[in-house]
């Protein structure tokens, strides 16, 4: 009898809180999909990007523009201008221009941080140029919002961009010892935007870009691949590996100076090959090009790390973990001089039908 009177009594409290929740009709609010932040003169101006749902189901995007010193300005003139209720809880996307982007972020962050109804898997991204630009364009069928989240999306889960959103570039900007990255996007046409690299940060502030064509190995030192692709050249010519599954290993073998191994292995399918047969030797040779190309590019590209004075790969945070008493003000010296080996196996499992 003592449980029946539980449960009758949580139920009625289920249904009395239930009714204190704020609820909205979707017909009576403007859903914003998408927020942009770029420069206008001293000020911010802020881009809100909001679906419209036409009768015959087709989908149509519409831009609320404002100017303010604080996002909270910039939302308050946008309400201003709304005949409906501009809500956030269905934000997918949060682009920032590139000049706002060389200032700092994190006090445009703050707000979402400070927002519950804003989503931790909201895909943050730098645009070469003005984020209010992209969100005017018209791409696809199915709106901006769709079409951009999933180009980014698509590009994590089978290309060769690194997860990210803002739960994780948060975690790496707070987290000691890792620096936080994000995808760069440009708009090449009128209904096409492009992601053309990775904008690297120190403190909230981009101090580097790398190109497109270093994603692939960056994507192997900070993320795993589970597809991507890579083209691999040698003197017999060209072949494309596709389907590429990766694993990356960091060792640390000495503290004085710092020393760390980084081991990569890389299983994937040779998908494209210059010339029309293979002969015995020839996987081989591509697996030895491509550990070699790795092993060059990696290599390269901490050392560029190094003397930028950033840590997206989060040596810091894995020396950190193995090591007593670390003390980071040390590190920020010590890791400029630290020694760092890539080694790499490479294993192509299929060629295809024709040998």
């Amino acid at each position: 009898m003592k449980k029946i009177n539980f449960f009758l009594f949580i139920l009625i409290c289920s249904l009395f809180l239930g009714g204190c929740v704020q609820k909205s009709v979707i017909d009576d609010v403007n859903i914003a999909t998408g927020i942009g932040i770029d420069k206008s003169g001293d000020q911010l101006l802020g881009s809100i990007m909001i679906p419209v749902f036409k009768p015959d189901k087709s989908f149509d995007n519409f831009t609320f523009i404002a100017k303010g010193n604080i996002m909270r300005d910039i939302v308050s003139e946008m309400q201003k201008k709304a005949s409906q209720p501009i809500v956030g809880g269905s934000l997918d996307l949060a682009f920032f221009g590139k000049d706002v982007a060389h200032e700092g972020i994190i006090q445009v962050l703050d707000v979402f941080l400070r927002d519950p109804s804003v989503g931790s898997r909201v895909q943050l991204a730098v645009v070469d140029g003005k984020a209010i630009d992209i969100f005017k364009g018209k791409y696809g069928d199915r709106g901006n919002a769709a079409y951009l989240t999933q180009l980014i999306e698509h590009n994590m889960t089978d290309q060769n961009l690194p997860l990210t959103n803002l739960h994780r570039f948060l975690a790496a900007f707070y987290q000691e010892g890792r620096d936080p990255y994000l995808p760069y996007l440009k708009k090449i046409k009128p209904y096409l935007v492009s992601i053309t690299g990775i904008a690297l940060f120190k403190n909230g502030e981009i101090v580097d870009l790398l190109s497109e064509n270093k994603m692939f190995y960056f994507k192997l030192l900070v993320d795993k691949h589970t597809k991507g692709s890579v083209m691999v050249k040698d003197k017999s010519g060209e072949s494309t590996v596709q389907s590429i599954t990766s694993k990356t290993k960091i060792r640390m073998i000495n503290r004085n100076p710092y020393e760390f191994t980084v081991n990569i292995k890389i299983n994937g399918l040779l998908t494209e090959h210059q010339e029309r047969t293979l002969k015995k030797d020839d996987i081989q040779k591509i697996e030895k090009q491509l550990e070699k190309q790795v092993n060059q590019e990696c290599a390269k590209m901490i050392e560029q790390f190094q003397k930028k004075g950033i840590d997206p790969v989060g040596f810091g945070h894995f020396a950190k973990t193995r090591t007593r008493h670390f003390d980071f003000k040390k590190w920020n010296q010590l890791y400029k001089n630290a020694r760092f080996k890539i080694t790499s196996d490479v294993n192509i499992i299929e060629v295809g039908v024709v040998e």
